[in-house]
């Protein structure tokens, strides 16, 4: 996906990260990529003297025998939302993101512990717990743009399915 084509998708509700399964590596170029996007600096190389740390808000691991960068679903009725008792994580119902405010988490980790998918992590450095902002500083998606094999997509659940029937050949899209 070109950049133009994610700086149009950031102002449309119901945008998630996908990650492309068949696609993922492993290599977790979209870590580092989060995490610099996050630093003070926005340079790789300074990022990794800052202090603290610049954190990332994605993960890669392994789910059953595949490789998964694990993001943010911004769900709709957000369970991390109603378990945080500080107030720190709400919906914006307009695009449909799930913010956190940082300076109202307490690190309770209530969120961690609730999240179905694994994708609010701890800064354990800061208390405090974070997790994508689909990158409210940037026209598109550092993680997206960083992923060396296509395997991240930035789109609405339906666009993500449409993206990968296209892809799977005609004869066996329906095994």
């Amino acid at each position: 996906m070109s950049k133009d084509a994610l700086k149009e998708k950031k102002n449309t509700k119901g945008i998630k990260i996908y990650c492309d399964i068949r696609r993922c590596v492993g290599c977790r170029s979209c870590e580092i990529s989060c995490a610099v996007e996050h630093s003070g600096s926005k340079d790789i190389f300074s990022a990794v003297k800052e202090k603290p740390m610049p954190r990332k808000r994605v993960k890669t691991e392994f789910v059953g025998d595949r490789i998964v960068s694990l993001h943010c679903q911004h769900c709709a009725d957000a369970p991390c939302v109603t378990a945080c008792m500080s107030g720190a994580l709400s919906k914006d119902y307009k695009s449909g993101a799930t913010l956190h405010d940082k300076g109202k988490c307490v690190g309770c980790w209530m969120c961690v512990m609730i999240c179905p998918f694994g994708a609010i992590l701890r800064d354990a450095e800061n208390h405090i717990a974070v997790k994508c902002d689909l990158c409210p500083d940037r026209e598109d998606y550092a993680c997206v743009v960083a992923c060396p094999t296509g395997a991240l997509f930035a789109g609405t659940e339906k666009e993500f399915k449409k993206k990968i029937k296209d892809e799977t050949r005609p004869e066996t899209r329906d095994i």
